[in-house]
């Protein structure tokens, strides 16, 4: 599976479950939940709100992760993780962890 087929299977079953829906956030393909984004897809990876304490935490397990840089200018967000595609695996519970967050700060 590709990595944009799995971003799409992952926001397929995360629509169907919490009635999510495909959007954009800084031009870029993500998953909204009542008008806030909570995962995003770019360069092949998918991008989960996870907060910067949990980032702490999980980055380590992820090798090639990153903090998020929409811009590409080297600003990188402390709440937005990149997680390769060689983790697809963990992509749909990340979103899960994510949306979770976010229902938290709704």
């Amino acid at each position: 599976m590709t990595p944009k087929e799995s971003y799409l299977e992952i926001g397929t079953n995360m629509a169907e479950k919490h009635g999510s829906s495909l959007g954009k956030m800084f031009g870029k393909e993500s998953l909204v939940y009542q008008t806030k984004a909570f995962p995003a897809f770019h360069n092949e990876r998918m991008i989960f709100r996870l907060g910067a304490e949990e980032i702490t935490l999980v980055k380590g397990k992820y090798e090639g992760s990153e903090n998020w840089d929409p811009s590409g200018k080297g600003r990188p967000m402390k709440d937005w993780l990149a997680v390769p595609h060689e983790y697809n695996s963990d992509w749909a519970s990340l979103a899960e962890q994510a949306l979770e967050r976010l229902k938290k700060m709704l």
